[in-house]
């Protein structure tokens, strides 16, 4: 029996040219699966899109664009068992990366035609969408300052050249953050709020390892006093992110909980999965198992013994 999919795609989204990746994905899936294609405008977004597709009784949802594009997308799905189909086409496709996911089209479209899935969480920031992370403070500015121009002729650079301006007029402010067990204030440059995140998203990285399906939100808190601690941050961020280990600087900080709000003072500029979305205060929700995306294949059962190749090994029925 033929599968059907709403291909959600954004044609302004990537440096690549947008015609030709989606005759490329609609050779790859159409064989396989019966697509609804529908393209994002100025005027009405992806999660108009995939909520107008639920609404119709789609069978599952694909999305082609960048995070944004792929953050409104999954806002539809969140709560239903209907699987969600990633290709990732952006600047920085960080929830691919996070996830584990190919972001190459050929790659996503194999994933998709594999079938298997997974659950994860997802979170509602304001009560707008977020699979990735909020940034408030130095990542929002950076944000702001790679624009499209510069992520189109530049990828990626764009965003590392936008942080290198940013550290030379690093601002500080006062934060007050609520779970619900605690308030905390602290004088801070970067708070980010994370659902998942790879590890190059490093301001996200103080637990030195986002977990998506726990539940929790992961929260850092980056304080350096200058603009030396701040370079010395991100470099221990980063490398504490690819070792696996925590963060062991005083100037950075981080929690974990289901609930967190952040008020600032001054209001700080938010940046929500890539995306400029005002200032300060922000109230960020997770919403566990929320969401279920395709992936490359079966996740293996983790081994709960291991005896085989002991020295001496007997093994015998209990009586």
């Amino acid at each position: 029996m033929t599968r059907s999919a709403c291909l959600i795609f954004n044609p302004v989204a990537g440096q690549g040219d947008s015609e030709q990746d989606l005759v490329v994905i609609r050779s790859l899936l159409e064989p396989t699966i019966d697509l609804d294609v529908q393209l994002t405008t100025e005027e009405i977004d992806a999660g108009q899109l995939a909520h107008a597709a639920v609404e119709r009784g789609v069978e599952a949802i694909i999305a082609s664009g960048g995070d944004g594009t792929l953050s409104a997308a999954a806002e539809a799905l969140v709560g239903t068992s209907i699987p969600f189909g990633i290709i990732s086409r952006g600047t920085a496709n960080a929830f691919a990366n996070a996830l584990g996911l190919p972001d190459t089209i050929e790659g996503a479209c194999q994933t998709i035609l594999g079938g298997y899935t997974k659950i994860v969480d997802a979170a509602y920031c304001n009560g707008k969408p977020m699979v990735l992370l909020a940034g408030i403070g130095f990542e929002a500015e950076a944000v702001e300052q790679a624009d499209r121009d510069a992520k189109n002729r530049l990828g990626m650079l764009a965003y590392v050249i936008s942080g290198i301006q940013q550290l030379r007029r690093l601002e500080s402010f006062d934060a007050e953050i609520e779970t619900d067990e605690q308030v905390i204030k602290v004088t801070a440059s970067a708070i980010t709020v994370a659902n998942a995140a790879p590890p190059t998203s490093i301001l996200a990285q103080g637990p030195a390892g986002v977990i998506y399906d726990d539940g929790l939100l992961d929260l850092t808190i980056v304080a350096p006093a200058n603009t030396g601690g701040a370079i010395a941050a991100s470099i221990h961020l980063l490398q504490t992110a690819l070792s696996g280990h925590a963060v062991e600087r005083d100037d950075i900080g981080y929690l974990r909980a289901k609930r967190i709000k952040v008020t600032t003072t001054p209001p700080q500029k938010v940046a929500l999965d890539g995306e400029l979305i005002g200032t300060t205060p922000i109230e960020v929700e997770c919403i566990p198992q929320g969401l279920t995306v395709f992936t490359p294949g079966m996740e293996e059962d983790t081994p709960v013994e291991k005896l085989e190749g002991l020295p001496n090994l007997i093994i015998e029925p209990k009586s």
